[in-house]
Formats: structure tokens, sequence, C-alpha cells
């Protein structure tokens, strides 16, 4: 029996400098976005990051452009209440709002939870979303949240687990193994797990491929 959300293969050399090109030249910060009429021009392929707070959406980032302060982590879980828009070759890196936890005021993390939803449903540009999953703890309610609300916005999604290099052996199959059992009750999964580690640089190389690859 064929595996349900295999981990993607090693892309080839072609793809790989492909994915190198994309992300060698400069990587510039357009704006923060905290309103839907603020959007930049939708006049490019857009791929973006969700992920609950403390998940290392910044880090993936930074390692993802090679530049070390590109994306701030902030110490403070949810305080990132912009959308952040990157130039990266001739396409927009999306910098989203963490999700779950925030040390915020109820009305403003509303606020920006109805503008996440209103970006995801609403941008014609964006081919997909990467759903960051901490490797050590697997898929959690709070991710199956924005999955759901991804399905119902048509948008396709693809998860890259993050800090695999923080488990071992049976861990961290027990962990791909919740996160795939997740995957399969949602239809705008992408059928393909991306694995990675920011502070070992796996899986950077590939994640560049396959965002190059994106037609």
């Amino acid at each position: 029996m064929e595996m349900r959300f295999p981990e993607v293969e090693a892309p080839d050399a072609q793809a790989l400098e492909k994915g190198r090109l994309l992300f060698a030249g400069e990587t510039e910060f357009v704006k923060g976005v905290v309103a839907m009429d603020g959007l930049p021009p939708a006049d490019r392929m857009e791929v973006c990051f969700a992920g609950r707070s403390n998940v290392g959406k910044s880090s993936l980032i930074n390692a993802l452009t090679g530049r070390k302060g590109l994306a701030r982590a902030s110490n403070t879980p949810g305080r990132t209440q912009e959308i952040n828009f990157f130039t990266a070759g001739d396409i927009y890196v999306v910098d989203l709002p963490g999700y779950g936890f925030a040390n915020a005021p109820v009305a403003v993390v509303e606020k920006w939870q109805r503008l996440l939803k209103q970006y995801l449903s609403g941008r014609q540009t964006l081919r997909r979303v990467f759903v960051l999953i901490d490797a050590r703890h697997g898929a959690k309610a709070v991710d199956e949240e924005i999955m759901s609300l991804l399905d119902s916005a048509a948008v396709t999604f693809q998860v890259v687990m993050t800090k695999i290099d923080k488990l071992r052996g049976d861990a961290l199959q027990a962990s791909l193994d919740k996160t795939r059992a997740a995957l399969a009750k949602h239809p705008a999964a992408f059928p393909e797990l991306i694995l990675s580690s920011s502070e070992k640089g796996d899986g950077i190389a590939t994640l560049r491929a396959v965002i190059a690859g994106i037609e």
C-alpha cells in the first residue's frame, strides 16, 4: 500500500539550481499589511508561510532567503500581527501572523485573524501556503483549524515539518504519522511533506526547489 503524504523526493540538480537562483539575489522587505486595502499589487506569484507561534517560521524564512535578520522572531508569541511581504526574484514570499496562542488583547487577535481569512480566500496570485508544523509535537488542533480554513478557501497547502533535528527514529516517525493522519482529512493538502531544520540546514535547498517549481 502506497504511503499517503510521503516525504518529497530529493530534487534533481536542475531543480536545485533553479531554487538556488530564485533566492540567490537580494530579498527585500516590501511592507507589513494590517488591512486588505494595504496589500501590494497582485502582479506576481506568491507563496506564504503559516504556523503557530514558536514553530520556527522566522528562522525558516531567514534560512530560505539566506538573510539572518529578514524575518524577525519575537520573544513574545503572537507579537507579529501583520502580513509581511518580501520579494525574492520575481515572486512574493509572505510571512503570515502566527496563529494559536497570542499575547495580545482578544479584539486585536480577532482583527488579525479576520484579516488572515480575508487574505487567504481573496488573493488570486497566492499559489501555495506552506503550513509549518513542529516535528516535536506533530499536527495539533490549532494547525487543523488553519488547514480547514485553507480547505474552505480552496488554497493548496503543503506541510513543512520544522525542527526535525530535535527528534530521532521512532519519535520522529510517530510525529510524522500523527501529522499524516491529520492531513488525510483535508482536501487542500498537497500530497508530499517537506522535512526541515533551519538550524542544521536540512530541507532548505529542497524547499527552495519546490517553490521555484510551482507554476
